[in-house]
């Protein structure tokens, strides 16, 4: 009992001294906005230091000043912790916003949707259920209608934000499996668990397509064997007649095809699987469209462009990617279906959450759809983006970048010094250099240009293996990126190209003498 009335002396003392400082209310603005205002302080440092787009730290260099961080000692003011995390973090951070930076998906972001996540973050409103956000419930729900509208599905559509393409994706396989199992086998999965028959369902994808699809097969139990990777055509897109051929080797071998996934707009090449003809033979085959549409859902937007996806309306569900090609923070996807009733697959009813009782009071509670539970007002982002700019000017930034990117393809392909492998439907650029001096071990030489890139930071671009072949890549994503910015990109691959036959020189010479 004594020390009871110790620790509450303890907390007494504590709160006369400090009458809840550090916590968000009404009565604590100021603090609140000084806060605020020094944080967007250091961002400007962050813009005003970044003249490239990586400082080139390594691990080795950073990691010693982690050891001296006491989470038992607070620092004395912000002031202090900005000084700590803009040495641990900011100053060595990725600037995606850099025009040099064409690396990976990510994109520049709209200011419009920066200054969303402040009111996000401080209200903090959890979208699961009604009674935890009412009019951002509303607004999350005006935002889905709108999309399904651009992808083209009717009045029965809908749709959930999720955190990105990899849950996205797994939600459209889940439906899958679950609908089909309902379907053919008359088993329900939420109830009883997977069928045996399972073991025998089959999805079929681009050998191309994202990763998520088999990392998502073998969460839903179905194992990477699940999933059957079909050629693509000289363009890296799905061949569709090969398609047909692996349904029917499938069900000839008594397995159970359950879907097929399109990709609009491939990670390494950009490019657009023949979405009609994929949606005709899952008609045909009376199989599960879904359509990643991660990276091409900024096609929607683009006026000029837009047919490039026609199509993607057949599906009967989609995933989109706003973090990537709608310029807004992480995270910011969503999955879409073209039937509502199929959420009805995943929805379970918790008597202190969302009880049945609240479908028949019309009480519009968002984790009846989702996976996921407390889920982030994300929305409000691309909210705050359309009601500011539009749709119109999203989609000029886009179609701004796939002019740039066509640009640079012919840009490599006059370059004797480089091999272009694609051109691509949007953005993503794969190619080489090679010098033709006839001795350069080409995959070495330009894995030895991407980390020497890195290292120095000036310009960053991503790499990969095609045909177990290393090329370098470019991924396109920053309308402020102009010719001029790629013209340097190219001077520094060649600089340090030379780089590393010079050096194979100098040892070859070397050893012979």
């Amino acid at each position: 009992m004594l020390s009871i009335n110790l620790q509450e002396e303890q907390l007494i003392t504590l709160f006369e001294n400090n009458p809840q400082k550090d916590i968000f209310h009404h009565d604590n603005q100021e603090e609140y906005l000084d806060a605020i205002g020094k944080v967007t302080l250091a961002v400007k440092r962050f813009l005003d230091n970044n003249k490239k787009p990586f400082s080139g730290v390594t691990p080795a260099e950073l990691r010693p000043l982690f050891a001296k961080v006491d989470f038992d000692k607070p620092l004395p003011d912000y002031d202090s912790l900005l000084d700590e995390v803009e040495n641990l973090y900011t100053n060595h951070a990725v600037a995606f916003h850099h025009p040099e930076y064409i690396a990976h998906l990510n994109c520049p972001l709209v200011i419009p949707a920066i200054a969303a996540e402040v009111m996000i973050s401080s209200i903090n409103s959890s979208l699961d259920t009604w009674d935890q956000s009412a009019g951002g419930t509303l607004m999350e729900q005006k935002l889905i209608e709108w999309t399904c509208k651009e992808i083209g599905f009717g009045d029965l559509s809908d749709g959930i934000f999720t955190s990105g393409g990899t849950q996205s994706n797994l939600m459209g396989l889940l439906l899958a499996r679950d609908h089909y199992a309902f379907k053919l086998l008359n088993h329900n999965i939420k109830q009883d668990g997977l069928p045996a028959e399972a073991s025998r369902f089959r999805i079929f994808v681009s050998e191309m397509a994202h990763f998520s699809i088999q990392k998502n097969a073998s969460l839903l139990g179905l194992g990477e064997k699940a999933v059957v990777k079909i050629k693509t055509d000289r363009s890296f897109r799905m061949n569709s007649v090969l398609l047909e051929d692996a349904i029917k080797q499938e069900i000839a071998l008594g397995n159970i095809p359950i879907a097929i996934v399109g990709t609009a707009g491939t990670t390494d090449f950009g490019n657009i699987d023949p979405l009609q003809e994929i949606g005709r033979l899952s008609t045909k085959y009376d199989l599960w469209f879904h359509v990643d549409a991660a990276y091409g859902c900024g096609l929607l937007l683009a006026n000029k462009s837009r047919k490039l996806i026609n199509g993607i309306e057949l599906a009967h569900s989609v995933t989109v990617d706003y973090h990537k090609s709608f310029f807004q923070p992480v995270s910011s996807g969503a999955f879409l279906i073209k039937d509502k009733k199929f959420f009805g697959l995943i929805t379970h009813h918790a008597d202190y959450l969302n009880p049945k009782d609240h479908d028949h009071d019309g009480l519009p509670n968002q984790v009846n759809k989702s996976i996921q539970t407390t889920r982030r007002f994300d929305a409000l982002k691309l909210w705050f983006t359309l009601r500011m700019m539009g749709k119109e000017k999203l989609g000029g930034y886009f179609e701004t970048i796939i002019h740039t990117a066509a640009q640079i393809a012919a840009m490599l392909q006059a370059d004797p010094a480089f091999e272009l492998m694609n051109e691509s439907d949007i953005s993503a650029l794969v190619f080489r250099y090679n010098p033709r001096d006839g001795q350069a071990d080409l995959c070495a030489m330009n894995q030895f240009i991407k980390k020497s890139m890195f290292n120095g930071g000036e310009a960053l671009v991503a790499g990969t293996k095609i045909n177990k072949q290393f090329y370098l890549k470019f991924t396109l994503l920053n309308p402020l990126t102009t010719i001029d910015h790629v013209k340097n990109i190219f001077n520094i691959i060649k600089q340090h190209g030379n780089e590393y036959l010079q050096f194979n020189k100098t040892t070859t010479e070397f050893w012979r003498n």
